[in-house]
């Protein structure tokens, strides 16, 4: 091996100890003015600033950086180097990757183009890319089956806090029915008993889905039984003390809607009040009613007041409460199901529901 030869091995050795050091302005001074970077990534300047460049935005992602040379070669005026390189990715993103802390140790080989004592070209390949990938997937996998045992655990509670049984009322009939979105749904519904034989029933929705807005959901529904059940609440007092007790429960970028009514059996009476629900509709004589109150959602602003209201019904009538994942719904189209044309099929079918 020539003179040359070795010197262009001792060059590519030094330019390499200085990349470990991160030492810049060395490696600058061993790069020819017109370097170019054959294996510069889409976006990447392929000159040496932005080799420089993309080198400094590696220290600011990785630390703990080491190479170690295992093998060199050269031939005419090129060096050929095989080099383990070991990083920990504990400080900022790299291509879309977040930093797991994790040690990342990959094989890297390059060869460089040596002109008048300069490096003037460098091809290279590695496996870093790789190693980044599969400790991702390691990651997700591993936070997907955190996220599921949470959601065990979340769906437990949900399920936990739904009514365990129907009320039999006499001449009446109450049937619910619960279908969440997702693994964990932000709806509830509640019915329970009151004093005088009254029967508190509600439906509510809270903003987002999954475990924040189950807890939120569980929360709400825990309040509104226990004021309901404390000393005979009209609707509209219920909703106003749940109101100023979920402020200070739930984050400040999270409401909840709630429709809460006390039936009257003996009389058929229904007062109600509304906390920013979609509006139940009342099957009555052929059509479809909207049962309107007005009133903000609960959790959302202090010193709320809502509007009372009271119907009376008549045999075969009957009140639909549901929330806007029905309305919501999309056909295989992309056609939601809407307003209109649930408050069509309740006026067209009502008499087939009710009077079954």
């Amino acid at each position: 091996m020539s003179e040359v030869q070795e010197k262009n091995k001792a060059l590519l050795r030094r330019f390499i100890e200085a990349r470990a050091r991160a030492d810049l302005n060395a490696m600058e001074e061993m790069m020819a003015p017109d370097f170019v970077d054959h294996s510069a990534l889409p976006g990447q300047a392929a000159n040496r600033e932005g080799y420089i460049r993309d080198l400094t935005e590696d220290q600011v992602t990785f630390s703990n950086f080491r190479y170690i040379i295992e093998d060199q070669a050269a031939e005419g005026d090129k060096v050929i180097s095989r080099c383990t390189i070991s990083a920990i990715h504990d400080r900022g993103e790299v291509l879309g990757f977040p930093p797991t802390g994790r040690k990342i140790e990959t094989t890297y080989i390059s060869i460089h183009r040596i002109e008048g004592g300069k490096i003037a070209e460098e091809w290279s390949e590695g496996g870093g890319i790789l190693e980044l990938t599969q400790q991702r997937l390691e990651q997700e996998i591993r936070e997907r089956e955190r996220f599921e045992q949470e959601l065990q655990v979340a769906r437990s509670i949900q399920q936990a806090s739904l009514p365990k049984e129907l009320l039999t009322l006499e001449g009446w009939q109450i049937n619910p029915y619960y279908q969440p979105a997702r693994e964990v749904g932000g709806d509830f519904y509640e019915f329970f008993e009151l004093d005088a034989g009254k029967v508190g029933l509600a439906v509510g929705d809270a903003t987002g889905k999954g475990i924040p807005a189950d807890l939120a959901v569980t929360a709400t529904s825990s309040m509104l039984r226990a004021v309901a059940r404390d000393s005979g609440y009209s609707p509209g007092e219920v909703l106003e003390r749940v109101n100023e007790t979920l402020l200070a429960r739930i984050p400040l970028n999270m409401f909840v809607t709630c429709f809460y009514a006390v039936l009257e059996p003996k009389s058929a009476s229904l007062s109600y009040a509304n906390a920013g629900h979609d509006l139940p509709y009342l099957w009555r004589g052929g059509d479809a009613e909207e049962l309107r109150a007005r009133g903000m959602p609960l959790g959302l602003m202090a010193g709320m007041s809502y509007e009372e209201k009271e119907i009376e019904l008549d045999y075969g009538e009957g009140v639909l409460f549901y929330t806007d994942g029905l309305v919501e719904a999309h056909d295989p189209k992309g056609e939601m199901f809407g307003f209109p044309r649930l408050r069509k099929l309740i006026a067209e079918h009502g008499e087939e529901s009710f009077l079954a």
